[in-house]
């Protein structure tokens, strides 16, 4: 990355000291990138520090009685160009003597220079501070216990047990699938208030379980697990445990299988309740909802926690060790303080992380992408915080973003101000900071960008007819399918009753029986004519009205279009009750785009005039192909109702539900319900633009404005939605 300077400054401090490992300090070889390393480790403080060979034989050198001169001239003469230079000499020793892995006599000077030991304590506090979401209290030694478990575990945990856990899962799996839709169906009632407290329960006992795993693999592969302890994930109680001995491990594939053995023991406990939750389907009950329970967090966690290698957690150290790069976290932010330093402000001798062009590269993408996930997390918890508890979420969100943010400006306002390699430059360190800062607000907060937004709708029609039976009866004669074009006033079911033709029949009779008699009484005398023919009247709307019925036994398309949603129309033979619906028909030459959008996303539609913003649709079947579209109805007030369920969590599309009164899935929140139909080129809008049913994204291109003014605008709208203010 940069050229390497042989000579510091800083030599004369160290140079005359004759210092020496601890006694007790144990070093542990590894087969690290290809080469060989090796692992100091203090078993008082629990301290690593991982050396390369040239280091490890340069402080294997240090016996005491050699100066870390004599020590260096003889590295340099062994290694020429390969061999450690003063500055990497400084930063060796300041590691171990700050690790409490080193002993020396030094002068108070020197001790400035090299100690971090005493800063340790201060460091964990504020360390602890900083991570308020991750919060950890040690407890007690487990180790004890795990050594007397370990054994009774041993013949499973090997090879074998690996491809034991491997065909449990997926068996697992595979029986999940063919309830696939049952199982996704119970996860809003899973995630309901009522259920929260039995998950908090499954949450606790599941990463009791989690931390047994990574304790007994420790144990198994000869590591000390001295701490077990309490902290707090993200507001969520959980447990932990130390088993940072296994980084003194020479395979990797040790340290890998102790860092994912927690996941394997949650998952193999997940496969388990999935079994149970499957053999209770059919007698749903409290062990059938702790089962689900159990699957939904011990999958769900552990994917979204412990597997994401951005954060801390288990993927991070997996990764780590897969990748071979150690101290991944800490290494990759030093990796871009040494770029700024080396670009930026032009520090002479600036000390690089590593050398090798290949980590270098790792420690750059890593660092990029950790320092988005962490404002993308910080955003997100913060807002489902404050969301859940406003007064607690506001606290943690002003003194995580303070640690998080304010902190590190504090610290770079310290170090311009005291750092001794800017003594001679420090105004043009200071112009060079001030000017990155005056032009990122000048891009964020001047600068216009276009401000988009999206939605997804459904394509429907607006002229729409749901076809019912009239009356009872079994479904006779299908005169078209679904997708048929129809003609107003053309069959399209014919149901058979005989009992309406019959009862049609006998009003015939009756009627004709009645006019005969009318015709008869009028021979005889007035009076009896009269009320002959009040009674004709009377047998004619009788047999009307069977007529009505029976001509109900054809259901008729009430207009021209096209017909849908037929599953009825399948049934032939089968008895319909009254009023049941058989299919629908619309006019497929009048179509729109029904979108649901929040209530805190939808408030500029309602204030925009149509002109100010520009709506682009893509068809999910023709992603590629753009139509410009134009509003037909702008939403005034929300609503607690969707135009499609496809716009629902459980139909695939973005917007939360919740079971409503009626058992029909209902948005948890209200939502605005805006139609859209497409333009032709001329600007007239038409009404052809896709498939009924046919799910749609949509874009709105707003007037351009900062990028500052946008992030704040949808902030406060999302506090607004979240807290409710």
């Amino acid at each position: 990355m940069s050229e390497r300077h042989t000579f510091s400054p800083f030599w004369h401090r160290v140079r005359a000291l004759k210092p020496r490992l601890r006694p007790h300090v144990q070093i542990t070889r590894q087969r690290f990138q290809g080469g060989r390393w090796h692992v100091a480790h203090d078993p008082s403080s629990n301290a690593f520090y991982r050396l390369s060979p040239v280091q490890h034989e340069f402080v294997g050198l240090l016996d005491g009685s050699r100066t870390v001169d004599e020590v260096w001239q003889l590295n340099l003469a062994r290694y020429g160009d390969d061999a450690l230079t003063q500055n990497d000499v400084i930063q060796v020793l300041s590691q171990l003597y700050g690790g409490n892995l080193l002993q020396a006599d030094v002068t108070p000077e020197t001790d400035q220079l090299l100690t971090r030991g005493r800063e340790r304590f201060k460091k964990k506090a504020l360390g602890q501070a900083i991570g308020l979401m991750y919060f950890r209290v040690p407890l007690f030694n487990p180790d004890r216990m795990l050594a007397a478990t370990e054994p009774i575990l041993r013949p499973v945990l090997n090879r074998y047990g690996l491809i034991m856990w491997l065909v449990l899962v997926f068996a697992a799996l595979t029986a999940l699938i063919p309830h696939w839709k049952a199982l996704t169906g119970t996860f809003e009632a899973a995630i309901a208030p009522s259920n929260w407290i039995f998950i908090g329960i499954s949450f606790v006992v599941l990463k009791l379980w989690h931390e047994f795993g990574h304790g007994v693999l420790t144990k198994r592969f000869g590591g000390q697990v001295p701490v077990f302890g309490a902290m707090m994930l993200v507001m969520l109680p959980s447990p932990f445990v130390d088993c940072t001995s296994a980084w003194s491990f020479r395979s990797k594939w040790q340290r890998v299988l102790v860092a994912s053995g927690g996941m394997m023991f949650e998952l193999f406990a997940a496969a388990i309740a999935a079994f149970v939750w499957i053999a209770t389907r059919d007698n749903p009950g409290v062990v059938h909802q702790l089962a689900y329970n159990a699957m939904l967090t011990a999958s769900v966690s552990t994917v979204i926690f412990n597997a994401n290698p951005l954060m801390r957690f288990d993927g991070y150290f997996i990764l780590s060790d897969i990748i071979g790069v150690p101290n991944l976290m800490q290494r990759s932010m030093n990796m871009l303080k040494f770029l700024f330093q080396k670009h930026v402000y032009r520090i002479d001798q600036p000390q690089p992380p590593t050398g090798d062009a290949r980590e270098a590269l790792i420690l750059l993408v890593y660092g990029i992408l950790a320092l988005a996930y962490r404002v993308f997390i910080f955003i997100t918890i913060t807002l489902y915080v404050l969301g859940k508890f406003f007064g607690l979420g506001l606290v943690l969100a002003v003194w995580t973003g303070a640690m998080w943010f304010i902190l590190p400006i504090g610290q770079l306002v310290h170090w311009l101000a005291t750092h001794g390699q800017l003594t001679h430059k420090r105004g043009k360190a200071v112009f060079a900071t001030l000017a990155m800062a005056a032009i990122g607000l000048l891009v964020l907060g001047a600068v216009r960008f276009p401000d988009h937004r999206r939605a997804t709708g459904v394509v429907e029609s607006q002229k729409s007819a749901q076809l019912y039976a009239g009356v009872p009866g079994f479904i006779d004669q299908v005169h078209v399918r679904p997708g048929q074009r129809v003609r107003a006033g053309q069959p399209v079911v014919t149901l058979q009753n005989l009992e309406l033709q019959a009862q049609l029949k006998l009003s015939q009779g009756q009627l004709d029986e009645a006019i005969a008699r009318e015709l008869q009484a009028a021979s005889r005398s007035p009076a009896e004519e009269i009320i002959a023919r009040e009674f004709v009247t009377t047998m004619r709307k009788s047999r009307d009205v069977a007529q009505e019925k029976v001509d109900k036994l054809v259901v008729k398309a009430p207009f021209d279009g096209v017909v849908v949603l037929g599953s009825a129309l399948d049934r032939v033979g089968a008895l319909v009750p009254d009023s049941t619906p058989l299919c629908e028909v619309i006019d497929d030459r009048d179509l729109r785009v029904s979108a649901s959008l929040s209530q805190t996303e939808a408030d500029w539609l309602a204030s925009m005039s149509p002109e100010r913003y520009k709506v682009e649709m893509r068809r999910a079947s023709r992603v590629h192909d753009v139509i410009e579209g134009a509003p037909t109805r702008i939403p005034v007030i929300a609503r607690k109702d969707v135009p499609h369920d496809a716009l629902l969590f459980q139909g695939g599309g973005t917007i939360a539900s919740q079971q409503g009164a009626d058992g029909r899935p209902e948005p948890t929140n209200r939502v605005f319900n805006a139609h859209f139909v497409a333009k032709a080129d001329e600007g007239e809008a038409v009404r052809v633009v896709g498939l009924p049913g046919e799910r749609v994204m949509l874009r709105f291109t707003l007037p351009s404005r900062p990028l500052l003014s946008q992030w704040l605008d949808r902030l406060e709208k999302a506090l607004q939605g979240r807290a409710k203010v």
